[in-house]
């Protein structure tokens, strides 16, 4: 009987830690929003026969532009990425807020199509058979200050690109060769009103019942709108209206997405939530086309303009699909990593390598004073997953040099750590935190102990607060505390996140390493 009640405990603790990973499928043929509770900014969605497609922004973080896949639009899991880097030496160190902006991704005569813009390198597009195989990357055009193409192919062959600039306002359009591979003009201003539409960006074109229509949000990220423009010809002129707003509502923006048509004929539109260290949710919402307009939520009495639902009744696809999220868990016994990893900057094959069952980072230079992370490329980090979770690693210090340091991190504006480090006279675990300072000390050590073992089990609890908690283990079952409670904080356009780390600071080549043996969320 103990043997069973110790059996029952542990997969009753197991159920209840899994269940603190947000889940939007409710079971009951309801789903809630955020659909993705994780920081997927900049939604792009489309469908091909059966799956849909998704797309969002990188920015900094390599590999660039996750694309998930998906049966419902509720259950989402990542099956690649666009590129695996940038092919310039800036993004060698971390480019905070530069990188892919709001990309879009089509399907046209057996190609899919992912257009988007970095700030000041100009205009990409890639393209392959299958989202899940290879995308070859095309450099259009070097120009900068644009932002957010996205490509039509009209009914008479004709191609076309919408695009925004740099802080809004302006939308543009230019004549595209019939591969999407080549601009063929300078564009044209089609519609700019910061009066009413002040900000607007991100827009998405496409054509329906002889009319064209732009998405595009207005207002700004956090209290913006959504603005649907109308028009019979595609450079105008357009009619406009605000199809989605906050209203009552506690979902903020919302922000810029994708609009997809279902086979049973059904319309959604999924958009992002700027929810502060959680970075930019993912929500979903049911359009119904009224008067040829695409209004999107719920009417509120004596209202207009549609507000989100923050639960609805789940797209009719015909029969019921596994409940999924993004991948989070890593065991590092595939022989390569999960798609849920990115670097902070290009990846460089030295920093790594993946052993028969376990990650080794190598302890890589890196002259940042005092622990000042925000410049340090080789940080391995996922998308933080929920807005509450616990995770455990477990590590396996090796170190060669004084200095050499690795350990567990969350990372953004702020950030904090529980590592071993390697000191002159021995091993410590050290909880620290610091934060992007300029002409200051960036990092202050909170509490470290002398630790004797070379294998350590480290932990990170995150609260719906963003209070961060740090623990050790030397058994994996009793984990004591150490440090103190930090803030979490987004990065630059991107949510705070979670990983590893591993480097070195000295001038001298280290042959330090740390080996990971799993990364499991509780």
């Amino acid at each position: 009987m103990k043997v069973l009640f110790l059996i029952f405990m542990s997969l009753l603790y197991c159920s209840m830690a899994n269940a603190q990973l947000w889940n939007p499928d409710m079971g009951n043929g309801e789903y809630k929003n955020p659909v993705i509770y994780a920081d997927y900014s900049d939604p792009d969605v489309i469908r091909v026969g059966e799956d849909f497609y998704m797309v969002s922004s990188s920015f900094n973080a390599m590999p660039g532009i996750p694309v998930l896949h998906s049966k419902d639009l509720i259950n989402w899991e990542i099956i690649n990425h666009v590129y695996t880097s940038l092919p310039f030496d800036k993004y060698d160190k971390p480019a905070h807020g530069q990188g892919s902006w709001a990309p879009s991704i089509r399907y046209h005569e057996g190609t899919f199509y992912v257009y988007f813009c970095t700030p000041y390198e100009g205009l990409f597009v890639a393209t392959t058979d299958h989202p899940k195989n290879e995308w070859e990357l095309t450099h259009m055009l070097s120009v900068e200050l644009w932002e957010d193409p996205c490509p039509l192919w009209d009914d008479d062959g004709n191609a076309y690109l919408v695009r925004s600039k740099l802080c809004g306002d302006d939308l543009y359009i230019h004549k595209m060769s019939p591969d999407g591979k080549k601009l063929l003009d300078n564009g044209k201003l089609v519609f700019s009103d910061p009066t009413q539409q002040p900000t607007i960006e991100g827009p998405k074109i496409f054509k329906k019942d002889g009319f064209y229509y732009i998405l595009a949000p207005a207002g700004g990220v956090n209290n913006g709108w959504q603005t649907a423009l109308r028009a019979s010809n595609i450079y105008g002129p357009w009619e406009q209206k605000v199809v989605l707003h906050q209203g009552s509502t506690l979902i903020n923006g919302p922000h810029q997405g994708g609009l997809v048509e279902l086979s049973s004929g059904e319309w959604w539109f999924a958009h992002f939530q700027d929810a502060g260290y959680m970075g930019r949710v993912v929500h979903l919402q049911p359009v119904e086309w009224i008067d040829d307009w695409p209004m999107m939520g719920y009417l509120e009495p004596d209202s207009e303009i549609g507000i989100p639902f923050e639960k609805h009744k789940k797209p009719d696809m015909g029969k019921k699909y596994e409940a999924k999220i993004p991948q989070t868990d890593d065991e590092f016994n595939e022989g390569q990593l999960g798609l849920q990893w990115q670097w902070h900057a290009n990846p460089k094959t030295e920093w790594f390598r993946m052993n028969e069952n376990t990650l080794q980072l190598n302890a890589i230079q890196n002259h940042s004073q005092e622990g000042n992370l925000w410049m340090v490329p080789n940080l391995l980090l996922q998308k933080f997953p929920a807005p509450t979770f616990s995770v455990t690693t477990k590590i396996a210090f090796q170190a060669d040099q004084e200095g050499d340091k690795s350990g567990l991190l969350i990372m953004g504006r702020q950030w904090g750590y529980l590592a071993m480090e390697r000191r002159n006279d021995g091993d410590y675990l050290c909880m620290q935190e610091g934060k992007f300072v300029k002409c200051a000390d960036a990092t202050v050590e909170i509490e470290s102990i002398k630790i004797t073992d070379s294998q350590v089990y480290l932990r990170v609890d995150v609260d719906e607060a963003a209070q961060c908690q740090f623990y050790y283990s030397l058994n994996n079952k009793e984990f004591k505390a150490i440090g103190t409670p930090f803030t979490a904080q987004k990065g630059r356009w991107i949510g705070a996140k979670v990983g590893l780390f591993c480097l070195n600071p000295n001038l001298v080549k280290s042959e330090g390493y740390s080996e990971f043996e799993w990364f499991r969320y509780n």
